[in-house]
């Protein structure tokens, strides 16, 4: 068996092409491009790399995004009045702070003061209750991306076992209520999981993000098994890889998404699309986020 490739950049070109015709159809409804905000603290250059990428992509679609860069040694008093006025801004309908934050700050802070209106990367304390109640809410970009993967490739997730490694705030946690809400039958490990092989052997899903190079191996998978690698390494000599020991799960697996390819093709693209479900909400529309 060699597993089908899921390719995130062709995927990532089928939504691109939906989100400038939502983007383009919105702007002549509501009579305003969509804006968003990116808040970074500081020059951290991996950031400054992910906030290039993400106004390439907004310029593409048609969203109008600006960059505030903040001094690595802003208060807590100066952080939060620059999110509320981001908040009052008409013009703004999504506000996307990149983390983590220098060690001063409190991500707390960030997540009570942000608008749940804006808060395209479901970073907010009431975007986190809702996606717990199953209330309509926006959802970290990451988790949006793995699903929309999922749902483009026609992967059924009602009534299947997935296995979700990795139980961060960001990824994990969020993803397994959002798969929870699509019927799955979940289970979250972790850093103390004990026997992880013997549980991603029993799963039809098994999405990884932890971040160690080769962590899931041919033998951790059922054959068929649809196999998502969310993470992110970069070796010695510079390349990125992933969690997954791809050669070798790609002789068991039934389908794989890779690392580079696949989950991080569609990220800023699900940031964007819930920017523009953000401007919908807050003209009075119903959006599914």
């Amino acid at each position: 068996m060699t597993a089908r490739i899921l390719d995130g950049k062709q995927i990532a070109q089928a939504v691109l092409d939906d989100l400038r015709a939502m983007a383009a159809s919105d702007d002549q409804r509501f009579g305003v491009a969509a804006g968003l905000a990116i808040v970074r603290v500081g020059q951290d250059p991996s950031s400054e790399i992910y906030t290039r990428a993400l106004l390439r992509a907004s310029e593409r679609i048609g969203v109008h995004a600006n960059a505030l860069v903040l001094p690595d040694d802003i208060d807590e008093s100066g952080l939060r009045a620059g999110i509320e006025a981001l908040n009052a801004d008409a013009s703004i309908h999504g506000i996307l702070m990149q983390l983590p934050l220098p060690a001063h700050l409190s991500q707390r802070l960030v997540a009570e003061t942000i608008d749940p209106r804006k808060d395209v990367d479901g970073i907010s304390t009431r975007s986190a209750g809702n996606l717990f109640l199953r209330l309509p809410t926006f959802v970290p970009s990451t988790c949006a991306a793995v699903l929309e993967i999922l749902d483009r490739s026609e992967i059924p997730l009602d009534g299947r076992r997935v296995v979700v490694v990795g139980a961060s705030n960001v990824l994990g946690k969020p993803l397994a209520f959002l798969l929870l809400h699509r019927d799955a039958t979940v289970t979250v490990c972790h850093i103390y999981t004990r026997n992880l092989a013997e549980k991603t052997r029993e799963a039809d899903v098994v999405v990884v993000a932890v971040g160690k190079v080769g962590l899931l191996t041919a033998d951790m998978v059922r054959a068929g098994a649809t196999v998502i690698d969310v993470g992110i390494n970069v070796t010695v000599d510079g390349s990125i890889v992933g969690d997954v020991d791809a050669p070798g799960v790609r002789r068991v697996a039934g389908a794989l998404s890779p690392v580079p390819g696949g989950v991080c093709q569609l990220t800023n693209l699900m940031l964007l699309k819930q920017t523009l479900l953000a401007r919908q909400r807050l003209f009075g529309g119903e959006p599914d986020a």
